[in-house]
């Protein structure tokens, strides 16, 4: 997922956008929360985007509010 978010990041007139990538095996609260959903994408707030695969259409609608 990180490959095809970086390459999303990376497409001409797309939003601006940091990637942080945290292990969640490491915070007890993660694990609790996402367990078998990772790799998940989340926004600052904790709301998800998607889980195993980047879900490009549905990214690219969330950062077409941030334009």
């Amino acid at each position: 997922m990180l490959v095809a978010l970086e390459a999303l990041r990376d497409e001409p007139g797309q939003v601006a956008f940091e990637i942080e990538v945290l292990d969640v095996d490491t915070d007890p609260l993660l694990e609790q929360r996402y367990d078998e959903l990772v790799p998940v994408l989340a926004d600052a707030c904790g709301n998800e985007l998607c889980h195993y695969f980047l879900d490009a259409v549905k990214v690219r609608e969330y950062l077409s509010a941030f334009r």
